[in-house]
This record gives C-alpha cells, sequence and structure tokens, in this order.
C-alpha cells in the first residue's frame, strides 16, 4: 500500500520538543522526542511488552520509560532497563527510524535503515537565498487517501472550479495539458497566455494588466509536490522565454504524509520572489494559502467518501493522465520494494537452513 524506503515529514521541528510527540505513519505509531543535545529520537510507539504506547509513559533524560511496568529504552531502541524483572529479556527492544531534520521539518526514512541517504531528500536551492520570501509551513490532516492528494496536485484543471476565490479563472478550464513521466515523479504543466490573474495573485503582482501564466504542478514519489506559479506580463511568457524583471515567481513545496489508508497529513510551505523580508505579507500570503487548502480538503474529504461508498463505476477523463501515470509509477516501485524484500527473505529462510 505505501513505499516505505522513502522519507516522509513526520512533524514540524518546532513540533518536536524535550517531551513525548505521538504520531502516525504509514499506519505505524511512532512517538519522537529530543534528547538534551537536540537530537531527534523516533521510536516504534509501543512496548513490546503488551504493547501500551510508550507516548503514554515518562520521558527520563534520554530514554522512555513505559507507564505500564516501567521498561526503559533508549533513542536506539534498547531495553536499558527492566526494575520488574531479574534479567532485562533479549526480545526487549523497539524499533527505532533513521531521522533527519531539514526545511524546518523532521523527517522520517520509514524503511530498511540501511538504505536511508540524506541525499535522497529533493533540493531546494532558494533556501537560503536572502532575495526570496519564505511563508513558514502549515499543515493539516485530511481525511483521504494521500492518492487523491498526488491527483489533485498534478490536476492544474481543478482550480477553475474548486479555487474560484483564489487560485481559479475560466481560463484555466480547458487549456490542453502537457504530462511528462521523469524517473523520479510526473511533472503535469501549461502556459495561459494574455489572461486576467486570478484573484489570489493579483494582490501580489508588480505589473499592471493582463498576463502570461505558467501552471507546473510537480510531483515525486513517494509523495513530495512542487507547483510553480509564474505570472509574467502578457507577451513576455512561454517556454525557453528570458524571465521578465517583474515576473511573479512562487514555488510552492507540498509533502503528503500517510497517517494510513484513509488519512493524509499535508505539510507546506512557499518561496517567493519579492518582498522578501515583508512580514505583512508573509502573514497574508499564508493565510490565503491555507484558506485555498482547505477547499481542497472538503473536496478531497468527499471524494475518499464518495470513492469508498461508490455504487457505480468511476470514469477517468483525458485531464487524469497526469495522475494515472504517478498512480502507475508507484504501484511499480511498491511492487518492485516489496519482491526484493521477499527475495531478502527467500535467502534469509535458505542461509537459516543451510
Amino acid at each position: 500500500m505505501f513505499l516505505r524506503n522513502a522519507w516522509y515529514a513526520a512533524a514540524w521541528d518546532t513540533e518536536v520538543k524535550q517531551a513525548l510527540h505521538a504520531t502516525t505513519l504509514l499506519g505505524e505509531p511512532v512517538v519522537l522526542y529530543r534528547k538534551a543535545d537536540g537530537a531527534v529520537v523516533a521510536l516504534e510507539d509501543a512496548c513490546p511488552h503488551r504493547k501500551l504506547p510508550l507516548s503514554m509513559g515518562r520521558l527520563q533524560g534520554d530514554t522512555v520509560e513505559c507507564g505500564y511496568h516501567g521498561l526503559t529504552f533508549d533513542g536506539a531502541g534498547t531495553c536499558v532497563k527492566a526494575a520488574c524483572v531479574s534479567r532485562i529479556p533479549q526480545a526487549a527492544k523497539v524499533r527505532s527510524y533513521p531521522v533527519h531534520e531539514r526545511y524546518g521539518l523532521v523527517w522520517l526514512w520509514m524503511g530498511d535503515p540501511a538504505q536511508a541517504d540524506h541525499a535522497k531528500l529533493l533540493e531546494i536551492p532558494e533556501w537560503d537565498d536572502p532575495a526570496w520570501g519564505l511563508n513558514r509551513g502549515d499543515s493539516m490532516t485530511i481525511d483521504c487517501n494521500y492518492l487523491y492528494m498526488t491527483d489533485n496536485l498534478l490536476d492544474p484543471s481543478h482550480v477553475a472550479w474548486v479555487h474560484q476565490s483564489s487560485f481559479g479563472i475560466a481560463a484555466c478550464e480547458s487549456e490542453p495539458l502537457q504530462t511528462q513521466v521523469n524517473d523520479d515523479g510526473v511533472v503535469v504543466s501549461r502556459w495561459l497566455y494574455d489572461i486576467d490573474a486570478a484573484p489570489f495573485y493579483r494582490q501580489y503582482l508588480k505589473f499592471e494588466g493582463r498576463c502570461d501564466r505558467l501552471q507546473y504542478y510537480e510531483v515525486r514519489y513517494p509523495a513530495h509536490a512542487i507547483i510553480k506559479g509564474v505570472h509574467t506580463p502578457a507577451g513576455s511568457g512561454g517556454d525557453g522565454a528570458p524571465v521578465h524583471e517583474k515576473a511573479f515567481l512562487m514555488d510552492s513545496y507540498n509533502f503528503m504524509t500517510p497517517v494510513d489508508e484513509n488519512r493524509t497529513r499535508y505539510y507546506w510551505f512557499q518561496l517567493r520572489n519579492f518582498d522578501a523580508d515583508d512580514a505583512e505579507v508573509s502573514r497574508q500570503f499564508a493565510a490565503d494559502v491555507r484558506h485555498a487548502f482547505e477547499e481542497d480538503r472538503v473536496v478531497l474529504s468527499a471524494v475518499h467518501a464518495g470513492m469508498k461508498q461508490r455504487q457505480s463505476p468511476n470514469i477517468d477523463l483525458a485531464i487524469d493522465a497526469g495522475p494515472m501515470r504517478f498512480r502507475r509509477g508507484m504501484e511499480r516501485l511498491i511492487r518492485e520494494e516489496q519482491q526484493a524484500a521477499l527475495g531478502l527473505l527467500d535467502t534469509v529462510e535458505v542461509d537459516s537452513h543451510a
């Protein structure tokens, strides 16, 4: 159901303190906390004795004490104290997850720890660029499977109907889309020429009159989206055209983490090429983005419920080409990962009987 050998956003770095923070990723309960030196620990949130969540216990220095019988675990998941028995059982251990902090987020590697590589996180070249403003991130939980969210974030057309008060205008309804399939994901894009700016963008543009607009929607495996918004004076846009000095550039980074098959935790932040140090612009921009994403939340929750309860088959449209290509890519990666795991298991079983 999920690709496990990947980095997933688990929390904002400000959410994880020297206290127990419970969460769930890919159906697996996890407890996070910071050690005295600031390093983040991520452990399976279940004591191996009777599976009481460790998050219901107590943080004792850099270790977690179970609230049922006091079994205590260090940051590697090793039981270091079991006062209720004469010796620590060999099986008294919990899973520890690789952790990496970047872009204000705490990332967990949910698969084979030996494959956890920081280089596999996407690069954001503007992150530390003082010329770019940053809208500090927000998040929400959406009651839908994460694939409905990747569908949504590979669908420029939906803005014409879902986001009429923010991102959408009538010009977004029918212009043909270009779909590009890459090794690491899928891109759907199009230029719209000589149009009015949508309500969300109009207030931030540094030029008057009509515009050319690029809609660029990219989702990388397992569920990391990069949405680029470009608005430039009419007649100056298009593939290969130089960037106009008054062009509006926005890169929206969106990270979907499956909680389980029915819920997704959604994290995001935006970078912009204007008013980099203007706190009021950042506040208003963040509020407008949150409003637009709340519109998505309403629709996607209803889509998930409708698909689960459907009494007749659903159909796909031509505009679904990008989302369907992404889904097929995910299916392939998950299948290959599972086959590799089964091959390793077969090898272990053969060796154990040799």
